[in-house]
């Protein structure tokens, strides 16, 4: 008596909204939850603080939101791209990063995420979550969590939160609109 082959399942494919942006001209995939906000680079002036640590050259500025500060992360220097004008801030959500973008292409589905083949090593194994493929062209969907580790954290508010307590009291500083 042969015994019947359970009914195959009908394979669903997972889709995850995705943010197709520009850094240098090379195009990037960021998904659309881990992004709280998308702002103009100027609706920030006059709310962010400029800082200098020539030890960690991709950030320049740190926001106020709330007693949280936000450090906003030069895309272009931290992918090691050709410096070129940012045109949006990408508020990162569950982290304290801001990423500074070239442009925002559109919005689209990612329905497969491709594991990183062995050629991305070191620093860009926590850079990206994996591959996609998007009109037939492969994109590099980055990890929100990736822009900043934990050591440069705390390298940042060690050198740069005493200071904006002190610029704050002396005069004020406004904090970035909710």
């Amino acid at each position: 008596m042969r015994v019947a082959a359970p009914p195959a399942k009908a394979h669903v494919a997972r889709s995850e909204q995705v943010i197709l942006f520009r850094v240098s001209g090379q195009l990037f995939a960021v998904s659309s939850a881990s992004v709280q906000e998308v702002r103009s680079v100027d609706s920030l002036a006059g709310v962010s603080t400029e800082i200098n640590q020539p030890n960690l050259r991709k950030v320049r500025h740190v926001l106020h939101r709330g007693d949280k500060s936000l450090y906003v992360v030069n895309s272009a220097l931290h992918f090691g791209l050709p410096a070129t004008s940012a045109g949006l801030v990408f508020v990162l959500r569950k982290t304290r990063t801001a990423l500074l973008v070239e442009s925002m292409e559109r919005m689209a589905k990612m329905t497969r995420l491709q594991a990183l083949p062995l050629a991305y090593c070191q620093d860009e194994r926590q850079w990206y979550r994996g591959l996609t493929a998007l009109d037939q062209t492969v994109i590099p969907v980055v990890n929100p969590e990736g822009f900043l580790t934990p050591e440069e954290f705390a390298f940042l508010d060690a050198a740069v939160l005493p200071q904006l307590a002190a610029d704050d009291a002396a005069k004020g500083e406004p904090e970035l609109p909710q």
